[in-house]
């Protein structure tokens, strides 16, 4: 049995489910990454963030794309996201089809909870 949950029951991820203009994969996840891991992503600044989001490429169509994290509060996300779209832009979103780079938001009602993780162990 897995030794940690995705996520935690009573959180919140940010599901964004996308594609990227063909022959441009490539170059996506590199501008991607290039803004992810800078100084510049507020979202990796905020208190609400949890843990970490993950790029993720369909296996079947290689133009589409998952972002997905795990946050305490999507209010607090929704205004960052804001901000990134509004002010900061990054390129990124520049190589999305249709330009739409907007999650969708799933509460995590159920997580393996901590007295089966340990038993497990």
């Amino acid at each position: 049995m897995a030794q940690e949950p995705l996520a935690s029951k009573g959180h919140y991820l940010h599901i964004y489910d996308f594609r990227v203009e063909a022959g441009r994969e490539d170059e996506f996840v590199r501008l991607f990454e290039a803004f992810d891991y800078s100084d510049g992503n507020p979202m990796h600044k905020s208190w609400a963030q949890v843990k970490d989001g993950v790029l993720c490429r369909d296996t079947e169509d290689p133009q589409r794309f998952f972002l997905i994290a795990e946050w305490s509060d999507i209010v607090e996300h929704a205004r960052i996201r804001k901000i990134l779209a509004e002010e900061i832009k990054p390129a990124f979103v520049g190589l999305i089809e249709g330009r739409k780079f907007v999650p969708k938001y799933v509460e995590v009602v159920s997580s393996t909870p901590e007295e089966i993780l340990k038993a497990a162990q």
